[in-house]
């Protein structure tokens, strides 16, 4: 281990301070100010120096050096940001400033706002897609909803891809590394006549599986992604009106996520050592009954079958004094995917998804195009999301053949409509006014829902009506949120915000197994007060950006995953029934900073800091133990990673020798998470991922080639713990990927 650690390093590093050594340096010149990026968080072209709110873009270009394919990458490069996969799923938990949803479950929406290409992504587990041919990728933290098509709690994350344009371009770039991973992406776009142009971009990704079967050495986690984007906009010949449509598809085949145990397994029904692994290992397996209702092997992979596609157009029209925005969007998703949560061949607790998700939605923008003091925008935004599921789960292991299989089928509909509108007025040259406005009213309606289990047919539920109708459910809301800032700005190089924000996230249903219908009774929307001051300052000839912001935040029917005790339908004892709860109010507050110094032309230095502290105010948890008992939570820590650090060392160089090169050091501090409800077991400990890139660019040429390398100390870390019978021992975690290193090659043309 250590060996090839120092391997990694000396490549790396070596292959960087031989270049230096052999290359002329250029005569010293004067630091280049920083880069001014253009952000649209405010549905409008903006330098981000300029937007008084706390954000951070990550260029397309950063996303490919750090081997960021999926969102979930982000959070290595972003402060205050953690991402999540529900049990190594392809659900996943969004969490910005400790404002976050876990939930394993397909059919809840999240704290934080997804959306690509001013499309949202209504649903966690849409996420998945592969990130290829990106802009940039714009992470708000705070409530968003004034300006965005959604409502949410903990904030928004923007992913813009690249658009068409009339030069003709085309390129590539491939990576072949460590576990026989190999990744592509590939483009070419340009004009097809007047007024059209296009764009076409693909991706893919293969191989990698770095797992292995303890028993029998199969390995485990091929990728097998392929995804494909098609873009063609349609304008005026004098660019007033323009007409860009999108279609775009995916595909996964590939393997999960095997679990790994944290602590000596001594088994329960079956006959399983005691053992607890570590690195690579892991195992899986389930019983033949439930093998065979799901169609798969008792062998068989933890895997992912699943197909997205999806389309949009995107109308805008330059009206004079205002500019007109239409998209409309469909997505798609089915949902094949095969979890083994225990990490035994046992089956003491295997999963598998049948999702077919369907999402429409319809959004109307108007934005003000005078220069004057007074700039706004308003819109209207429609959705209607359909989700059919099939959510089966065998606990052979757990709980012995005449327990071992549970199915829960269901479906859900949500309509929602929004209202929203945000102004700006400029008093002076120093002294802003941003005041906006949202109504949102939701309808969220869950039927056809219930539980069934082999051996135990008095636990199933169903109203017993001769048509065979299940139980359903219905929750709506009607809400106004909303927000007011006032900025200042004391010269051209530094502004000052402070903003008053309400965000509401709606409420839902608990849609997993639960053999008392009293388990679908919904939880309520959750609300946020968020109270924030910063600053974004640029210094020393532009060549220092420091920007920092702390926050308050006031939490109202925070959305918990618990259990809480119900009465039974009949004669019996009361029953613990697992489901989503409202903690009545909590706190969260803390602050960021970010920094950019451009110390010479050459070098560039990053950092970020993340801090913040959350707690239950008021909350009476159920007592696991106690019958219709409670615990009160009251002063108890949320549970999640309180300090987050980041940063970068770029250098950069045209030599004498006829080519330029990019050398970069990448790293991230995650610190100690936990999951509180769970006890201290179940604590993660903090870790550090380190990534390193070297790109080599002949003179006169399109090619580049590189090396890299991500985890290059090759940390070993958990991404989340959880149990399934903790009774038995079967506490399992899903372990992050170890060093990976590799070659690449690309062309732009």
């Amino acid at each position: 281990m250590r060996l090839h650690r120092l391997l990694i390093a000396t490549l790396l590093a070596g292959s960087a301070l031989s270049v230096l050594a052999r290359a002329q340096e250029a005569p010293p010149a004067t630091p280049e100010g920083n880069e001014e990026v253009v952000v649209t968080a405010q549905r409008r072209a903006q330098k981000a120096q300029d937007v008084g709110i706390a954000l951070t873009p990550v260029t397309g270009e950063t996303l490919s050096e750090r081997g960021i394919t999926t969102v979930n990458g982000l959070e290595n490069i972003t402060p205050s940001l953690e991402i999540e996969n529900q049990f190594g799923s392809g659900q996943v938990a969004f969490t910005i400033r400790g404002i976050g949803f876990r939930d394993y479950a397909t059919n809840n929406t999240s704290t934080v706002g997804l959306y690509v290409d001013d499309v949202a992504y209504t649903l966690p587990v849409l996420s998945q897609g592969v990130l290829f041919d990106i802009d940039r990728v714009e992470v708000l933290r705070g409530p968003q909803g004034t300006l965005y098509g959604r409502n949410s709690t903990g904030g928004a994350i923007n992913v813009i891809t690249r658009k068409p344009t009339e030069e003709t371009e085309a390129g590539f770039v491939a990576e072949y590394g460590r576990f026989s991973a190999f990744r592509a992406e590939a483009y070419a776009g340009g004009k097809l006549g007047e007024g059209v142009t296009a764009r076409l971009s693909v991706a893919t990704e293969q191989g990698g599986a770095w797992q292995v079967n303890r028993e029998t050495g199969v390995d485990l986690g091929d990728a097998d992604k392929t995804a494909g984007r098609l873009q063609v906009e349609i304008a005026s010949p004098d660019d007033k009106v323009s007409l860009l449509l999108n279609l775009h598809g995916h595909t996964d085949q590939g393997d999960g996520i095997g679990k790994k145990l944290f602590t000596d397994f001594p088994g329960s029904f079956a006959a399983a050592p005691a053992l607890a692994h570590q690195g690579r290992e892991t195992s899986w397996g389930t019983s033949a009954t439930y093998a065979g209702i799901i169609g798969i092997q008792p062998d068989s992979k933890p895997f992912r079958d699943n197909e997205g596609w999806g389309f949009s157009a995107t109308f805008s029209a330059d009206l004079g004094f205002a500019d007109l925005t239409y998209i409309g969007a469909f997505e798609h998703l089915d949902r094949r995917e095969y979890n083994d949560y225990d990490g035994l061949t046992e089956g003491y607790a295997d999963v598998y998804f049948v999702s077919d998700v369907s999402v429409q939605s319809h959004e109307v923008r108007l934005a003000s195009a005078d220069e004057g003091p007074f700039s706004w925008v308003g819109g209207i935004y429609y959705a209607n999301e359909n989700l059919d599921e099939l959510y089966t789960s065998g606990f052979n292991g757990s709980f012995g053949p005449a327990f071992s299989v549970l199915w829960v089928p269901y479906k859900q509909e949500v309509e929602t409509l929004g209202i929203f509108a945000q102004g700006d007025y400029a008093v002076n040259d120093k002294v802003r006014i941003v005041a906006g406005l949202r109504w949102e009213s939701e309808d969220r309606d869950l039927r056809d829902a219930a539980t069934y289990a082999i051996g135990f047919p008095g636990l199933n539920f169903a109203n017993g009506t001769v048509d065979g109708t299940l139980e359903s459910r219905s929750t709506s809301f009607d809400e106004m949120s909303g927000k007011v800032a006032l900025e200042y700005r004391p010269d051209e190089n530094l502004l000052t915000y402070f903003s008053i924000s309400r965000g509401i996230k709606s409420g839902g249903f608990t849609a997993y197994n639960t053999f008392n219908p009293a388990g679908l009774d919904p939880f309520l929307p959750e609300k946020l007060w968020a109270y924030e001051a910063g600053f974004k300052a640029d210094f020393a000839d532009d060549t220092v950006r420091l920007n920092g912001a702390i926050f308050y935040y006031d939490y109202k029917d925070q959305q918990v995953q618990s259990a809480a005790w119900v009465a039974p339908a009949g004669p019996g004892s009361p029953a613990l029934v697992g489901k989503i709860v409202n903690a009545p109010k909590s706190e969260v507050y803390g602050g960021e900073l970010e920094l950019i110094w451009r110390a010479t032309p050459e070098l560039t230095i990053t950092q970020s800091l993340g801090w913040k502290q959350g707690t239950f105010q008021e909350f009476l948890d159920a007592d696991f133990l106690v019958p219709f008992g409670t615990i009160d939570r009251a002063g108890q820590d949320i549970g999640f990673p309180e300090l987050s650090y980041g940063g970068s060392i770029a250098y950069e160089n045209q030599t004498t020798a006829g080519f330029s090169y990019a050398a970069s050091i990448g790293y991230s501090y995650h610190d100690t998470r936990s999951f509180p409800l769970l006890g201290s077991l179940f604590d993660i400990d903090s870790y550090w991922l380190v990534d390193a890139n070297l790109v080599f660019r002949p003179d006169n040429t399109p090619w580049e080639f590189g090396l890299w390398g991500r985890n290059i100390f090759d940390a070993e870390y958990d991404e989340t713990r959880n149990t399934f019978n903790s009774g038995a021992g079967d506490n399992f975690s899903v372990p992050g990927q170890p060093a990976t290193y590799g070659v690449r090659i690309g062309a732009h043309f």
